[in-house]
Parts: C-alpha cells; sequence; structure tokens
C-alpha cells in the first residue's frame, strides 16, 4: 500500500473520530496523517504498511492509536499531552508523540501487529432493546450466543441499569448504568432472563488478567471518560462471574454449539455487535447458512433469534458511521431493522417493531 493511501487512511479516521464525538483522537490522526515520516522505526513501520490500513480492514490507525494511548496511561512521555490533561497547541503533541514513538517504539511496533481489540459495553443498550423485543413477543428465557465476544461484557447486559426511554431493563442497582439518546417510540415493557450465556472469539480475553484492562481501555478514545469509566465498572462484573467464552472461528463453533434440535422453553438468541464485517465472506456464509438451518426447525415454544448491531459500509457526509440493529425470527425467518445508532450504542433511533 502506498504511502498516500496509509495517510488518506488516518485522515478518514480523523473524520469518523470527529462525527463520533472524539476531537482529541481525531487530531491525533490529523497529525500523523501530515506529520509522520521515516526518521523513525514506528514511522516506516507505518508508512510502508503492506496491507490494506483503512478502517474496515487492517484498521491501522487505531492500532497507532491505541498504543499511544496505553502509553500514555502507563505514563510515558507523551502522558502529560494526553486526556484527563489539557490539550496542547498542535506543535506540542506532535513533539510529544513523536518522543514516545522513538522512545517505546517496541512497544508501538508489537501492537501493530494485531488488530484493535475493543469490548464496548455501550452496545448492550441495542442488544437489550432487541431482547425486550423478543421477551414481549415470546415470553420465554434467553440463552445467548455471542459471535465476536472479546471479553464477553456484552453477554453481561442483564448485569447492567440500561434505560431505553424511561423502558427499564437489567439491575436498577448495577455500577453500569446505560441510558443511550433515544428517538422514536420506547420499546416494549417485558422481562429479560437470560438462563444461559456463551461467546466465542479469535482471541478471547480473560477479564481476570490485569492486561485484558490494559488492552481494553487503549483503545477506547483517550477524551471519552465516561466510555472509560463504564469499561472499568463493566470489567469489574465480569471479572466477579466470568462469561464462558471459547477461543475459535465463529463458524466453527456456532456450527458445533448450537444444535439442530430445539429445546422448549426457551429462546436461543444468536448475537454479535460490530464482528461480523471482520469475518471472511464464507465465514460469514456459514454462519447463515447455519442459522437457516436451525431456525427451520424452530417454533413457538422453541424460538431462534438472530440479533445484529453492525455499523454501515460508510460514514455519512457528518462521518457518522451508524450501525443497524437488525433482528431476524424464526420460525418464519422474517427479519426487521429494529433501530439504526451511534456505534457505541450511545445513541439510538428506533424504528419499532411494525406489529
Amino acid at each position: 500500500m502506498t504511502q498516500d493511501a496509509v495517510r488518506a487512511a488516518f485522515r478518514q479516521q480523523a473524520v469518523v473520530c470527529r462525527g463520533l464525538d472524539s476531537p482529541f483522537t481525531a487530531r491525533v490522526c490529523d497529525l500523523i496523517a501530515a506529520r509522520l515520516d521515516r526518521t523513525t522505526a514506528v514511522g516506516r513501520r507505518v508508512l510502508d504498511w503492506p496491507g490494506d490500513p483503512r478502517a474496515n480492514a487492517d484498521a491501522l490507525p487505531l492500532r497507532l492509536c491505541g498504543a499511544l494511548h496505553a502509553l500514555a496511561r502507563d505514563g510515558a512521555a507523551n502522558a502529560p499531552s494526553w486526556p484527563p490533561e489539557p490539550t496542547p497547541d498542535d506543535d506540542t503533541l506532535w513533539a510529544a508523540m513523536h518522543a514516545v514513538m522513538t522512545e517505546d517504539a517496541g512497544f508501538i511496533l508489537d501492537c501493530l501487529t494485531g488488530p484493535p481489540q475493543t469490548n464496548e459495553v455501550g452496545r448492550s443498550t441495542a442488544l437489550m432493546a432487541g431482547l425486550l423485543v423478543l421477551a414481549n413477543r415470546f415470553g420465554l428465557p434467553f440463552e445467548l450466543y455471542e459471535l465476536g465476544s472479546s471479553a464477553g461484557l456484552n453477554l453481561n447486559l442483564d448485569r447492567y441499569g440500561i434505560d431505553l426511554a424511561g423502558v427499564i431493563a437489567g439491575d436498577p442497582a448495577s455500577a453500569v448504568q446505560l441510558a443511550p439518546r433515544w428517538s422514536g417510540a420506547p420499546p416494549p415493557t417485558a422481562e429479560v432472563r437470560v438462563r444461559d450465556r456463551r461467546g466465542v472469539d479469535l482471541h478471547p480475553l480473560d477479564v481476570r488478567d490485569p492486561e485484558t484492562a490494559r488492552r481494553l481501555t487503549a483503545f477506547v478514545w483517550a477524551d471519552q471518560r465516561a466510555r472509560l469509566a463504564r469499561l472499568e465498572a463493566a470489567l469489574e462484573i465480569a471479572t466477579a462471574d466470568p462469561p464462558p467464552l471459547e477461543a475459535g472461528d465463529g463458524a466453527d463453533w456456532l456450527e458445533r454449539v448450537l444444535s439442530i434440535s430445539p429445546e422448549p422453553g426457551v429462546c436461543r438468541v444468536v448475537m454479535h455487535t460490530i464482528a461480523l464485517q471482520y469475518f471472511p465472506p464464507q465465514g460469514q456464509a456459514r454462519v447463515r447458512a447455519h442459522l437457516e438451518a436451525v431456525g427451520a426447525q424452530a417454533t413457538k415454544a422453541a424460538p431462534l433469534a438472530w440479533l445484529a448491531y453492525e455499523a454501515a459500509a460508510a460514514p455519512d457526509a457528518e462521518g457518522r458511521r451508524w450501525a443497524a440493529l437488525s433482528l431476524t425470527v424464526w420460525p418464519g425467518g422474517e427479519t426487521r431493522r429494529l433501530a439504526r445508532g451511534h456505534p457505541h450504542g450511545f445513541a439510538l433511533e428506533w424504528f419499532g417493531t411494525g406489529d
């Protein structure tokens, strides 16, 4: 990939960050796009990136921004210029970034070898809205199967307090409280009961390992302090009762754990948030095919649902990359687009169920 393509990827990420309320991370991306050169090992590695640097491919800007944020949180040379400290002028900020790219090149280069690892707790708001629809329709407890679970924090959505336009779900006493900006009619009122939960990820994170908190917090944009606080609280909840996670390919796992034969008295829900886009096309096709095969055996007493909150392919004119909440239910296999919202779940526009 050419140097121009790399710089364009950082400029595009800056647009997205501004659209998602992170002006500081946008500035960091703009400075890298404009000023990064080959005087450091990090600069050479980034500018000579062999793959596709864009957000929907290798996500190179997020890899580098995550490494810089991790170092700032550890007290590195860029810490005095990083939130929560006041943001300096561009020259001072760039000098701090250049210093840390020189002094901590080994750490940054290691971070660049792997994709960003996020587990955005705010996305539980969209998932909970979908579960309310299912609970209202079937009145059954849930078994949750999550693809791309990371540390499994969204499998704990019933352990958070969630306010959806006045409809209260989850645990009102939870240390994690979520109340997205909402437009449209409220979702249905119902009781969400989770009987079992499990998830899969290529590289699941162990919430009991301190390195997990370090990695996940690094990929939260540094100026979004409330988001950081929610993540830290969710990690504490998960540490007390870690969700069951397996390492592996999502399609392989789903074909193994989601049996064709349904069990009456439970609603099985396969769910994912900003994850399916990272599956190869053949993996996506296998997930869809297995859900359709299992769904063909579903009944009203043993329904199957596919709940997805996935980002649009490209940002809108204002730099916002909306996510769409879709729900497919068997028997029947009908798909409805329930809502669209902020990719981090901080705002939802509800379209309703059409009932």
